[in-house]
């Protein structure tokens, strides 16, 4: 599944995120194979996943984001018995650390928002052992840069992508693909 996803990066750089139902019926429709699910309760997402992969979709479910779940390792667990999601996303080492038990793909949300921020990316790869990070916000060529070379994972940028000359910003930065909730991105 790692290696197939890879590739869908690899052959579309962009991630379509879902932050509500119209986002992601949009999402449906646009060229990404791979949807992040930024939305959703336990009573929902095993259906919005299951949308999604009815459409042919990948699909990473941002479980700090699903409504009802702790942030416990049981809610990965959760994830894996009762959806067909193909990875999670999480800030949350612990939770990143389960999925790759269970075989789930995973993405550790970093928010660079400092230099003691920054610092703590190496740290938090060493406990989690994510399959790719995500930094956000995205516009920070040179940060992104200096990221890229010190992490052995492939990055993804999110947030603030406003345009096409953002994009190849971040392609150019090293990233292996963008995230963005912004249909405009999408459609590019």
């Amino acid at each position: 599944m790692r290696q197939d996803f890879y590739e869908a990066l690899e052959n579309s750089p962009i991630i379509a995120a879902a932050k509500d139902a119209d986002g992601l019926n949009r999402c449906l429709t646009c060229d990404s194979p791979v949807i992040f699910l930024l939305f959703g309760d336990i009573c929902s997402i095993g259906d919005l996943v299951l949308t999604a992969k009815e459409a042919g979709k990948m699909v990473f479910v941002h479980i700090d984001l699903v409504q009802g779940l702790s942030a416990k390792e049981i809610a990965v667990d959760f994830i894996k018995k009762y959806t067909q999601a193909d990875g999670i996303i999480s800030t949350k080492p612990a939770l990143i650390k389960r999925a790759g038990q269970l075989g789930l793909c995973s993405v550790l949300r970093c928010f660079v928002i400092d230099s003691l921020a920054l610092s703590s990316i190496e740290k938090q790869l060493k406990q989690a052992s994510p399959d790719l990070i995500e930094v956000l916000p995205a516009p920070m060529p040179k940060i992104i840069a200096r990221i890229c070379k010190m992490v052995s994972v492939p990055v993804i940028a999110g947030g603030l992508i406003s345009d096409k000359e953002d994009i190849m910003a971040m392609l150019s930065a090293g990233v292996v693909s963008i995230s963005s909730t912004s249909p405009d991105i999408w459609f590019l």
